[in-house]
């Protein structure tokens, strides 16, 4: 049974995001042995992945096993059928559009890292600001220098996973574009506030995972940014109309820059941060437990043997 995972194509590199590679991270701790690179029985965990897509992306798979996956992106519904078992999805928004009960939906599997991921207890930044790994990728530079200049600490969702549950672990009040950022706060008892800078975020994922852990979900939304383009440098450029040109871009990426920081700064300062309640995320990292426990049950089982 081989896991899989989205990963950007090999035309993006550079595009690794924390909330899909932590799939590799948390399932070779809860269940090891199981996963290996047979793909004939594929294991579809953590991410927004149950679309019209899925059986292109596991071409060789005569079974699927979905564990807190959810619904979105690509528009399209799966074909579901007999071959399918589904222990659980991200939410209840992910069991409607798939047609399940109500009682398939419990939380994103990332909650189960309060099972196997100790935090220190100790705190470093009282605010920090992680950005989808998109607006990393893009304003990798830009960001850090917002988050600098008004003490916020900087999560990249593209560092290593214990790197990013650390950092979100050492943060009194996160502040996040990246879903499985807020996800993995509310599963290690960080309040988070959510963060929009482009309509592509989809909402529909965030909405459905929130309304597992019985919380509303309110955006706040800020300027996409983007670093500062090489060729706009103003050393180096060549004639009056290039360098007035330089001129311009830096003034306006420096201006974007100072209102983003003085917004974000606000947003930190006035909005009230979100956290699930402590009896709640235990709940549902019960349920989280019971459900992989009746998935090994029938791995032992052989329920998933195909010769």
């Amino acid at each position: 049974m081989k896991f899989f995972h989205y990963r950007p194509p090999s035309k993006k590199p550079g595009l690794i995001n924390f909330g899909d590679e932590l799939n590799a991270w948390l399932w070779d701790k809860l269940i090891p042995g199981i996963l290996d690179q047979n793909e004939e029985t594929a294991f579809i965990g953590i991410g927004t992945l149950l679309n019209n897509l899925i059986h292109e992306r596991v071409p060789n798979a005569k079974k699927i096993v979905v564990f807190s996956s959810g619904v979105g992106y690509n528009k399209g519904i799966p074909n579901i059928d007999d071959s399918w078992t589904i222990y659980c999805v991200r939410g209840p928004l992910s069991a409607k559009a798939l047609g399940l009960s109500e009682d398939v939906a419990v939380t994103d599997g990332a909650a189960l890292i309060r099972r196997v991921f100790q935090p220190t207890g100790k705190k470093v930044h009282k605010f920090a600001y992680m950005p989808h790994f998109t607006q990393s990728k893009q304003a990798d530079q830009t960001w850090r220098s917002i988050c600098e200049e008004i003490g916020f600490g900087y999560i990249d969702a593209r560092w290593p996973i214990e790197k990013v549950m650390k950092a979100i672990a050492e943060t009194e009040v996160l502040l996040t574009e990246a879903m499985h950022g807020a996800i993995v706060g509310d599963a290690l008892r960080v309040p988070w506030i959510p963060i929009h800078t482009t309509e592509r975020i989809l909402e529909f994922k965030w909405q459905d995972w929130s309304a597992s852990v019985g919380v509303e979900y309110k955006p706040h939304w800020l300027m996409q940014m983007r670093d500062l383009a090489p060729q706009y440098g103003i050393r180096g450029i060549k004639g009056i109309k290039g360098s007035r040109s330089a001129i311009r871009a830096s003034f306006t990426h420096w201006f974007n820059q100072k209102r983003t920081a003085q917004q974000l700064a606000k947003i930190a300062k006035t909005v009230s941060p979100t956290l699930s309640s402590d009896r709640r995320i235990e709940e549902l990292t019960v349920e989280l437990e019971t459900r992989l426990y009746k998935f090994k049950q029938d791995v032992e089982a052989g329920h998933f043997n195909l010769h």
